[in-house]
């Protein structure tokens, strides 16, 4: 990896991810700091995820038409930038769902099209892509840890500068970087759409789609899961950061595993150890052994099973379609997938806290269904 711009691509995950590190876990008492009511809060979230599924479409598509991808990267990192300044204004809740929607939009630009940067500059070496993007790991990692012990001693209303400076951050990394060389298609010239109906494709989608609805209760309900059954808030916290620690490590090894497993068997031996994962976290949750080694199964329930679909996205679309393609598996996995996996816990939480995963172990094996019809063209 000595000809990569290795450092500069690995510091734009590690600003994306610390952007990440600071709303999921904080966003929400920021707001209610700013005395938004509950309501409020859950209207403004439903907006980050309504954006997440449109906003990647719309960009990806302009991407590939425009082969401008690094100019909509630093456009869209730029202008989400100047949008979020207007959290600054300490608007109320029309202004903050106007100002949230925009940033959103633009800040929805980033991700899926940098990717196809990053794939751009592996070219043959695509299966090292987890030593890149485990950066993003290690960012979220240091900004969740750095932030909270940072907010017991100052108060959540300073957020916005920290969100700012990591959006900085990210306009600039993205300006130290060149458009890598486009390579020649791999696949015919066949349309996006043509791509897309393809069952192995839609089977592909639908299994992100299904896997990300298993992790929607593990993202809203873990910690609250945990404090039912009497962990202490610091067990919790430590419970987190052995997932992420766990993804990091897998990342790092990817690349030696992709070429000597292949994606088939790693997508499929992930997504059995997704429903095995909620299992013993819905039945075994009393087992801090048990517990732990759930954990320890995030590695491969979202590291293997998010590098292995980076890379067959860019089997299934090729050049000609990367942008689109990579914008698509992000806004039906992480943008819908992750929407309804919210919603469908939420629910279900309030029969029974073990409902949301239960719904988890069925939503994983409904993906391993699907994910049996995809792989088919693999190393």
């Amino acid at each position: 990896m000595s000809a990569l711009p290795y450092w500069r691509l690995s510091s734009f995950y590690f600003c994306y991810f610390a952007v990440v590190g600071t709303l999921v876990p904080f966003w929400g008492l920021y707001l209610q700091a700013q005395g938004f009511s509950p309501q409020a809060i859950g209207g403004i979230g439903a907006v980050l995820m309504v954006t997440k599924v449109i906003a990647p479409n719309i960009w990806g598509w302009l991407a590939d038409r425009s082969g401008r991808r690094l100019g909509i990267i630093r456009w869209g990192g730029f202008c989400a930038c100047v949008c979020f300044l207007g959290v600054f204004l300490q608007p109320g809740l029309a202004g903050m769902l106007m100002i949230v929607t925009a940033y959103s939009f633009f800040w929805n630009a980033v991700l899926a099209q940098f990717e196809v940067i990053t794939l751009g500059y592996l070219g043959k070496q695509a299966h090292r892509y987890g030593q890149i993007r485990l950066w993003g790991s290690v960012g979220f990692v240091v900004v969740v840890a750095g932030l909270g012990w940072l907010f017991d001693h100052l108060s959540v209303s300073y957020l916005p500068f920290f969100v700012l400076t990591f959006l900085l951050l990210i306009w600039i990394c993205s300006l130290t970087l060149a458009e890598p060389a486009r390579p020649a298609s791999t696949v015919s010239e066949r349309g996006f759409l043509q791509i897309v109906k393809q069952p192995p494709v839609l089977c592909f989608l639908l299994a992100g789609f299904f896997l990300q609805i298993s992790h929607g209760s593990y993202y809203t309900f873990f910690s609250l899961y945990l404090e039912e059954f009497g962990y202490r808030r610091v067990s919790i916290g430590g419970l987190w950061a052995l997932g992420v620690m766990a993804e990091m490590a897998i990342f790092f090894v990817m690349y030696r595993l992709i070429p000597r497993f292949g994606l088939r068997r790693l997508f499929l031996f992930s997504l059995v150890l997704a429903a095995l994962r909620w299992w013993l976290v819905t039945y075994f949750v009393n087992s801090v052994a048990l517990l732990l080694f759930a954990q320890v199964l995030h590695a491969f329930t979202f590291g293997v099973a998010h590098a292995v679909a980076i890379e067959l996205v860019r089997i299934f679309f090729g050049a000609k379609n990367q942008g689109q393609g990579q914008a698509l598996y992000s806004a039906t996995s992480f943008g819908a997938g992750g929407a309804v996996g919210a919603a469908l816990s939420g629910t279900l939480w309030a029969v029974n806290p073990q409902l949301p995963f239960v719904m988890s172990i069925f939503a994983a094996l409904v993906a391993l269904l699907f994910a049996w019809f995809v792989v088919i063209t693999d190393s």
